[in-house]
């Protein structure tokens, strides 16, 4: 049957799809003139009408069979139903081998139609790749040049309204990007100087200035686009069994029909006409059509499906797999958590006022780059805090911060730094319940002791509860592999639902504990988003990445959240699952319906045009069985 493996511009691939359905159509309107020339006893027209129709519905899938047959010394359907028309024919049976051709014409047409509709996310991501770009000369101006031409470290200018044509890096200016392309999300970002663009993006409002970082054959759009296309092209392995079987499946019919030809007559005293007919019948309704086309369609449908919804699978394997996962093991920060710490609480000594102790402890903070101090200042700023940026500081690297302020000595830091002692007594020994919450707590420190505790905690993902909920609703363990604390680890499993979790796990021990889980569950999924996780993502049944757009998550993994949103597991388990539903019921159905016209070929209760009509209307109905896969899963 027919495949698409190779992507090819937009009119390259509607155009023969439409060439096949006119090919069809004019070959149907060619059946029926000869069928009325024939009842008005033309026959002299009737039959070079029917060769005719012959030739012009049966000359694509002909060709394809013939060299697919020289190309891979096996015989497969096509050449099963030339076989049939010409047959059909030979015995005088025009109208029926030419309506087998007509119908067999009309259903490749449909199954072409049905690859190339799920080819179109491809097609529209290669429209928004720019091929030109404005590159900045040194005297300032700007020159369009095509986006093949630029080098690494090319300066670019690109234009409100604009696509960013390369990834790179903020060079000069602010504007609103809009990622859409990228990640899915349709609320716009913020990007200033600095800060990573990537191709396909669109530039909203001011002008900037980018530094081309990656050649333009390998931005990450133009990765996204190869690994859909070869997730389109890499077959499941339903999908290649039935290749395998196909071949063998072809031999045996032919076998059984050159039988047929011979030993019905001898053996059921049938007269040879009615012997080569039921033989021509039983070649036809016998073929594997149906079969062929159970998987291909659907898988293509819901690889297609995925994609749109931003996650993206390396070929149809790792999509059926995915429907059979009974455990799921998550990282903790950047997957489950935003990997940002935020602060949850805020206390200070008694008689201190908050806002002032806050502004001091944020103004110290603000001259650090540390992730904790930016959280702290991140804080003070979204209440509203003016921060004094004019203070005389002393970084003491793995401790905390020495300022001196009006004379007098703060120091801003862990509890070895500030004194243990003092943080276990301040405010009845807070410090302590906060930390078996698996927070952690900076401390500022004056020369009458503690006067201000800031308590951190990396903030959980806003839809992680939610997918944990879903993903144990659909019978899968979750678990945690994080190499944070005990208490913290703790926490983030009781706050998200988690089934269970492993702490302080190196990424050597990640891999350990999962092919435990292998043991045991047989098909597990890892879900991760960073370097550290590149092992257990491979060990697992099903790597799964968060995008961020890392080069690291898109290499690594076997599918990639392209929206960093967790929900979208469960959606592409629902997707798996719906598939190989699907595959299930075409597969059944289409054996059923082989055997059903078998049976009443050899019990001459079906003719050729009825068989013809059975056979190849399955191959219609498991075709658009499978292009259900293209609808939203619920």
């Amino acid at each position: 049957m027919t495949t698409l493996t190779e992507q090819q511009p937009k009119e390259a691939i509607t155009w023969p799809a439409h060439l096949e359905l006119i090919a069809a159509i004019l070959s149907g309107a060619l059946i029926l003139t000869a069928w009325i020339s024939g009842k008005y006893g033309l026959e002299t027209l009737s039959v070079p009408l029917y060769i005719t129709a012959f030739i012009i519905g049966g000359f694509a899938k002909a060709k394809e069979g013939i060299e697919d047959t020289i190309n891979d010394k096996e015989l497969n359907v096509e050449m099963l139903m030339v076989f049939a028309a010409i047959g059909a024919a030979f015995i005088g049976y025009w109208a029926e081998g030419a309506v087998l051709i007509f119908i067999f014409a009309l259903s490749g047409a449909l199954e072409s139609y049905t690859l190339n509709k799920s080819h179109k996310e491809i097609s529209a991501l290669m429209e928004l790749q720019p091929e030109e770009a404005w590159l900045l000369q040194e005297d300032g101006t700007a020159i369009k040049v095509a986006t093949s031409s630029l080098k690494v470290g090319s300066i670019l200018l690109v234009k409100p309204g604009e696509r960013v044509p390369v990834d790179g890096n903020i060079t000069f200016g602010v504007s609103s990007i809009d990622m859409s392309a990228v990640n899915g999300e349709s609320i716009p970002v913020t990007k200033e100087i600095g800060d990573e663009l990537f191709a396909g993006t669109v530039n909203l409002s001011g002008a900037i200035q980018i530094k081309m970082t990656k050649p333009s054959s390998e931005t990450l759009f133009q990765k996204i686009i190869t690994l859909v296309q070869s997730a389109q092209s890499e077959k499941s392995p339903s999908q290649q069994f039935i290749e395998r079987f196909e071949g063998t499946y072809v031999k045996a019919v032919i076998i059984i029909v050159l039988i047929m030809m011979v030993v019905p007559h001898y053996l059921f005293g049938w007269d040879w006409m009615t012997t080569l007919y039921r033989a021509i019948v039983l070649l036809v309704v016998a073929s594997p059509c149906a079969l062929v086309a159970s998987i291909m369609p659907a898988t293509l449908a819901a690889v297609s499906n995925g994609a749109k919804k931003g996650v993206l699978f390396k070929g149809g394997v790792h999509l059926e797999h995915l429907g059979s996962l009974k455990a799921i093991a998550f990282d903790k920060t950047g997957t489950l958590t935003n990997g940002k710490p935020i602060v949850t609480d805020f206390y200070v000594r008694d008689g201190a006022d908050p806002d002032a102790t806050l502004t001091m402890l944020a103004s110290i903070e603000s001259q650090s780059n540390h992730p904790l101090a930016v959280a702290i200042t991140k804080y003070a700023v979204n209440k509203g805090i003016t921060l004094d940026r004019n203070l005389h500081i002393k970084d003491v690297p793995g401790h905390g911060i020495r300022a001196i302020i009006d004379t007098q000595e703060f120091l801003v830091g862990n509890p070895r730094f500030v004194g243990k002692e003092l943080t276990e007594e301040f405010q009845q020994g807070v410090a302590l319940s906060l930390a078996d919450e698996g927070k952690t707590i900076i401390f500022m420190k004056d020369d009458k002791g503690i006067i201000a505790a800031a308590a951190l905690r990396d903030s959980l993902r806003p839809e992680a509860i939610e997918a944990i909920t879903q993903l144990k609703k659909s019978g899968i363990l979750t678990i945690m592999l994080t190499g944070d604390n005990e208490k913290t680890a703790a926490a983030i499993a009781k706050q998200a639902g988690l089934d269970s979790y492993v702490a302080e796990c190196l990424p050597e021990m990640k891999v350990n504990h999962l092919k435990r889980l292998l043991i045991d569950y047989k098909n597990v999924g890892m879900v991760g988003d960073g370097i550290n996780d590149a092992p257990a993502l491979a060990t697992a049944t099903s790597g799964i990445a968060m995008g961020e757009g890392t080069d690291v998550a898109l290499e690594t993994a076997d599918i990639v959240l392209m929206q960093n949103d967790l929900r979208r597991i469960s959606y592409a388990i629902k997707l798996s699952r719906k598939m190989q539903r699907i595959v299930k019921q075409n597969v059944l159905f289409s054996i059923s319906i082989i055997l059903v016209l078998i049976v009443s070929n050899f019990l001459q209760v079906v003719d050729l045009p009825l068989g013809v009509i059975g056979h190849e209307g399955s191959t219609i109905l498991v075709i658009l069985n499978g292009l259900r896969m293209l609808n939203h899963i619920e």
